[in-house]
């Protein structure tokens, strides 16, 4: 098969897996459409597997597709990192591709990004946002070169890198908070529940720490902005789960207040990286900026 294999079809079957839509990749790789096409067409005649679904509204990867993916990804990271050793690099360059979920991305890390940026012009840093399993599966997919999570994996296949604690609050309108101290926690029960999703590390943490103090969330809510949840509690619309940095300003103008619970929410979040991904130079500079980065953070 490997005689048969070139680079610029995985470099198609990427755009595509990414774009899903043909017109959309061949743009992005400065191809006509005519030209993905006969790329993938190739690819499952190598493999001798249907890699694509095809459907009106767009594309969906089989499980052969997914399979796959796995190897693509890691051809073209170690063909940037060929390049860039043959290069004999001495300034980053290239794309580093991390995930991290939105509310450690905004309360955190956009500084990090601000200075990195500023000292290394040449690196394009690919920042996405995902939830916990999101962030670990490109990890293990060999689709991140990094990953930014709440919680050691615990894994033998998973480096974890701790960077910083994060104390995560319930948060309410005043309103609200006035109700839970004149007539007990047990207010909550008859109040929506508002965080980023049941597939957050956060959400089932506080499920149980509400359960443990005799409330049943009858009524949730997701919302998939930080931004957006405090708005909607602001308005006194339930009652929501925010690290509590990222409500400082509210907390200070009085249009938030801290809901008292007896258990502490506190996580450690950390850099991750799959144990078998070698790392280009560009990489290893960029992990080595962010740990020294938090470590000057939290001095």
């Amino acid at each position: 098969m490997i005689d048969l294999l070139e680079g610029r079809f995985f470099l198609a079957f990427i755009a595509l897996l990414e774009e899903k839509s043909f017109s959309r990749a061949a743009d992005r790789l400065g191809y006509v459409q005519s030209t993905v096409t006969t790329h993938i067409q190739q690819l499952e005649k190598i493999s001798g597997q249907k890699l694509f679904h095809r459907y009106p509204r767009g594309i969906e990867l089989t499980e052969a597709g997914k399979v796959f993916s796995k190897y693509a990804y890691q051809y073209v990271h170690l063909s940037q990192s060929l390049k860039e050793s043959m290069n004999e690099l001495d300034q980053p360059c290239g794309t580093i591709r991390i995930r991290t979920q939105e509310s450690f991305f905004l309360t955190r890390m956009l500084p990090f990004v601000q200075e990195y940026t500023r000292n290394y012009p040449s690196v394009n840093l690919r920042i996405e946002q995902g939830s916990h399993q999101d962030i670990l599966k490109g990890i293990l997919d060999y689709e991140l070169d990094f990953g930014i999570v709440p919680q050691n994996p615990n894994r033998h296949d998973i480096l974890f890198y701790p960077i910083m604690d994060e104390t995560i609050v319930f948060a309410a309108s005043e309103d609200i908070a006035r109700k839970m101290e004149n007539a007990g926690v047990q207010i909550l029960n008859d109040e929506l529940f508002i965080s980023s999703g049941t597939s957050c590390l956060y959400h089932t943490t506080a499920v149980d720490v509400l359960k443990n103090a005799g409330i049943m969330v009858k009524d949730a809510l997701e919302l998939p902005s930080l931004e957006m949840i405090k708005q909607y509690v602001s308005c006194g619309k339930g009652f929501a789960l925010v690290p509590e940095i990222a409500i400082n300003n509210e907390l200070k103008t009085g249009t938030l207040k801290i809901l008292p619970f007896n258990s502490k929410m506190s996580f450690s979040h950390g850099l991750i990286v799959h144990q078998n991904r070698e790392l280009s130079f560009t990489a290893k500079s960029f992990q080595s900026e962010l740990l020294c980065f938090f470590n000057r953070y939290m001095s």
